[in-house]
This record gives structure tokens, sequence and C-alpha cells, in this order.
């Protein structure tokens, strides 16, 4: 059987799609990845999503996405997408344990944050350790805060923090910065950020949520324990398109080429979500370009009718 239409993700781009398709009787089938619901469900408690004044916890957002989308016929997978062939229709999605055909395909897998890799680190995200300034910054006012990284995102990220937070450290492992010169002017230039180079952080500590950091000189081997109420790791993402690579263009970081955010030039295939988006990142944004999409794909399979 051929399904109406695949949808590959289950961020907040690929369920937008999905409560979109399934409103519209696609009855559309979710491969959701290993991890259901995408970044949000490391994302403690999230401020900026309209309609939740109150906010409300990253992990409970999704959920209530995807019972959205299953109230409407939205049939779920828990797979992982090997490979996809969108050479002839109808195109085939290859998982771990199946090959399914479909008549339309979203691609919405998202982007995943480069993390420092040490094992204390995982134990405090959204408990003090986060990837995105922009999303979690109001959480940290009047506090201390480190940043690290060397590139313009850490640049940018510490100039936002300042805004809320009493001090910014950004921590570099290496000498000089890959940052452009403006960016590291206004850095310079910023009385509550202070700069800590050829360091790394080697342990996060605390109990409930993060309280210091064990910071080591590259150069010199000295450690010593940092206080800090919050570590933002600005060191990038990396988007989750391996399995496209020679299929759809991707650019030298691996992101989509995509025309209006949702259009790959191949009828029939569309991509939406942060693996198109370098620059906002945000649940929000994710869940406009997988509106944009299900609303191409309702014209595309209209027309196949």
């Amino acid at each position: 059987m051929t399904e109406s239409v695949v949808i590959i993700g289950s961020g907040p781009a690929g369920l937008t799609a999905a409560i979109y398709c399934s409103r519209e009787d696609f009855n559309p089938l979710v491969i959701t990845g290993v991890q259901v619901g995408g970044q949000l469900e490391l994302t403690s408690k999230v401020e900026n999503y309209p309609a939740f004044p109150d906010g409300i916890l990253g992990p409970e957002l999704m959920q209530r996405m995807k019972l959205h989308a299953e109230r409407f016929g939205t049939r779920f997978k828990q797979d992982y997408v090997q490979k996809i062939d969108i050479s002839s229709r109808p195109f085939k999605v290859t998982t771990g344990s199946e090959e399914i055909e479909t008549e339309a395909l979203i691609i919405a897998t998202g982007a995943s944050a480069r993390w420092l890799g040490i094992p204390s680190e995982k134990e405090f995200i959204g408990r003090g350790v986060s990837s995105c300034a922009t999303c979690d910054a109001p959480f940290y006012k009047g506090l201390d805060v480190l940043v690290v990284g060397g590139g313009d995102t850490a640049m940018e990220d510490s100039l936002f923090l300042t805004k809320f937070v009493r001090s910014v450290t950004i921590i570099h492992r290496r000498d000089l910065f890959k940052a452009s010169r403006i960016m590291q002017e206004r850095v310079m230039a910023n009385p509550k950020i202070n700069i800590l180079r050829n360091t790394e952080i080697v342990e996060i500590m605390g109990n409930s949520t993060v309280e210091s950091a064990r910071i080591k000189n590259n150069k010199t081997g000295e450690t010593q324990e940092f206080k800090t109420q919050g570590i933002f790791v600005a060191i990038g993402h990396r988007p989750n398109t391996d399995f496209l690579r020679g299929i759809l263009p991707l650019d030298q970081r691996g992101y989509v080429q995509s025309r209006d955010e949702i259009f790959t030039g191949i009828e029939g295939v569309f991509v939406a979500g942060d693996l198109v988006d370098p620059k906002y990142r945000q649940a929000v944004t994710a869940a406009s370009s997988g509106c944009k999409a299900a609303l191409e794909v309702r014209s595309y399979l209209l027309n196949l009718a």
C-alpha cells in the first residue's frame, strides 16, 4: 500500500505538518526518529511559544502536539530513516525495519546542537546547560553565566545574554576567535563580558542545577573551579541530513538548500524546520514551515487526484 504522505521527523515542524495533513484526511505517517519530539525534549521550560503565558515544559508541549495530530488520524512509527529514493514515483523511504512507498514526502529531521562531550554535561541539559540563548536567557536574570565558543554564534549569544544576566564569561579553547571582527569588537566593548582564552570546561558540577564548572587552561594544564549558574554551549549545530547527501542539495554545513524554506525543486518532496534554518532555530518558526509544507502537500496531492 502506498501512503499519501510520509513525514520524517517529529519535532515542531513535523508535528505541525502532521496536524495540517491529517485534518485534510491524508492520514499521514510520521516516522519519528529515535527521539520523539526533537530538541524540545531536552528543553525544560518554554516561555515564548504562543498561547502558553505561564510557559510549558518542552516535553509536554511536544506531547500535546503529538496528541493533537493523533486526534485527526496521524499514525506514528518510532523508527529511523536510513535512506530515501526520490528518483521515481512513488517515493521510497527505507527505515530500520521496512521500505515504505509514498506519494508525497515532508522531511523535517531538524538539527542537533553540538555539545562539549563531557560526561557531566548531559546530566545538566535543561537544568543550567543550554544550547539556545535566545530561548533560555530570561531564566538567568541577574546571574553569572558562561558561554562556550569562539564563532559569531558565541559572540551573538553573549551580547544577547547581557540584556538579562549579571555577567557573561566566554570560554574559548583557542587563543584567537573565528568570529567576525565587528562581532569581536562589540564583545570587547561590553563591560558585562569577560573572556578566558585557551580554556576548556572539563567538568560541570551542581546538585539540582548547575553551580560551577571545572575549567582547564590547555596551555598550562592548570585547573580551577569557576562559579556559575548557567552554561550556554555555542559551538554550532549539525543538521540531521546525512541520509540526504547526494539526494538533495546541501550547503557546506549540511543544511538543505531550498526555495522559500520548503521547496526542494522536486515535485512532491518538501522540507521544513531546522534542517533548512541555520539562523532562527525556534519552535514557532519550525512550526510555521511545517504548516507551509503541509499546505503545499495538499495542493500537490489534489492536483494528482
